[in-house]
């Protein structure tokens, strides 16, 4: 039909109900949410270690190889998957017949909800201290990517390609950049060592250069003094992250998240329309999509990861290996996803991939309670352990928040239609209490 707006009659536009939902992208959002949080520990609890394990938290033993273990497969991957299924979302939630609620359409409550996410993302990001959060990015990032909604995936694939070689392009500029600093420094290194006089640029060059690898491998006095300024009370850690949030939700979020994040959103689209999200491809798809994705992508984190340990994760080293940081993050992502569907399309462990699908339904919750869990395991106005584990211990508190949520989501869920955030961001979104509990709890599915 073509039926035209105004020809359309009344609807109450509401949330999606659960027998619309998309089993299969409830439990991949499910998977990334929990290693979303795999890879938050690090920041969360160490300072300034999340690629660089030598500033804090260990980097020899089990350190070490907890450290690789999250680079060869897992950093960038979980972040990738959840803004892939983020762009899905937006195609789902304006796929739905025209309709109206208090006089507002389906684009304008899209947007109303996306407002209310940029707000969660300054609560969460100021008030709840976690200075690496993504609802403020996925805000922006997903008003823009609203416009190649209808777009077929081969157009969405070849956009999300662009950004993504703008991507790279930043890197490797990035990397030069670096490497002139470098060579500079060298230059006037040996100047120095030769009893030359040095003019003002070689004195600048040295400086300089010094004050990249202060900023990347701190002294022990200035670790110290940030470990001691998070176990402070509330309002003194607000004073020292709220320069960091603004740093991470200005600088950082436009020249690095803004273009990572449109592209990965643009892929999502392209997944869902093709049916890869659907679960609606052949086993043998997504069993050669893994073998791919896998062989392309820890074959280059293999390399990176051994590439910076040679060279004892000097300065250097970290900016030369983001060079091809999303050939092998992307790739490693579509292996994820491929194996994620061989797990679900064989109906394997159904109490797992249940708990999972649950966790992906209140993502919006367990992913800020992980924020709040966890900072008052490391803050001063909890227990204090910001900077006091060792790299391998933080992820005894991942696995027992995972074990919580995987627990707790399901009987949630059979209780209560919604996530307690998801309850208040819905009620926002159509400005209207939405019923919560259930009429007749969920006995079995």
């Amino acid at each position: 039909m073509n039926a035209q707006p105004e020809m359309l009659p009344e609807l109450m536009l509401k949330p999606t109900e659960k027998t619309a939902r998309i089993s299969a992208m409830d439990t991949i959002r499910g998977i990334s949410l929990l290693g979303i949080l795999l890879m938050n520990i690090t920041g969360l609890g160490l300072y300034r270690s999340y690629d660089d394990p030598t500033v804090n938290g260990g980097a020899t033993g089990w350190d070490l190889k907890v450290w690789w273990i999250n680079a060869m497969f897992f950093e960038g991957t979980m972040r990738g998957m959840f803004s892939m299924l983020f762009g899905a979302g937006i195609v789902l939630f304006n796929s739905r017949s025209v309709g109206i609620i208090n006089g507002v359409s389906v684009t304008d409550a899209f947007f109303r909800r996306l407002l209310w996410m940029f707000l969660f993302g300054i609560i969460h990001s100021y008030i709840l201290l976690w200075h690496g959060e993504v609802l403020y990015p996925y805000a922006i990032v997903g008003m823009f990517a609203f416009s190649f909604r209808h777009w077929n995936p081969g157009r969405l694939i070849f956009a999300a390609a662009v950004l993504l070689v703008l991507m790279s392009l930043i890197y490797n500029y990035d990397y030069f950049d670096t490497k002139t600093t470098f060579d500079k420094y060298t230059a006037a290194e040996l100047k120095k060592q030769e009893l030359k006089k040095l003019t003002k640029d070689d004195s600048t060059a040295i400086e300089t250069w010094k004050g990249k690898v202060a900023d990347a491998k701190p002294s022990k006095e200035k670790i110290d003094k940030a470990i001691k300024s998070m176990h402070q009370d509330y309002w003194s850690i607000l004073k020292v992250k709220a320069p960091i949030s603004q740093f991470m939700q200005s600088v950082y979020m436009y020249r690095y998240f803004f273009i990572e994040m449109a592209a990965m959103m643009l892929l999502g689209m392209a997944f869902l329309k093709n049916g890869i999200f659907r679960a609606a491809k052949s086993n043998e798809f997504y069993f050669v999509m893994a073998i791919i994705g896998y062989g392309i992508g820890l074959t280059v984190n293999y390399f990176e990861t051994g590439y910076v340990i040679d060279h004892h994760f000097d300065v250097l080293s970290m900016a030369s290996v983001f060079r091809t940081y999303d050939v092998g993050r992307v790739s490693t992502t579509f292996g994820h996803i491929a194996l994620i569907m061989l797990f679900i399309k064989s109906g394997i462990l159904p109490f797992l991939q249940k708990s999972l699908s649950s966790v992906g339904q209140m993502a919006f919750t367990n992913y800020v309670s992980q924020s709040i869990i966890c900072n008052f395991i490391f803050m001063g106005y909890g227990f204090s352990l910001y900077g006091m584990l060792h790299r391998h211990q933080l992820y005894y508190i991942v696995f027992s928040v995972w074990i919580f949520q995987l627990i707790v989501s399901p009987i949630w869920l059979k209780y209560f239609r919604f996530g307690p955030l998801e309850w208040v961001w819905r009620s926002l979104t159509y400005w209207e209490k939405q019923p919560m509990r259930r009429e007749n709890p969920i006995i079995s599915e």
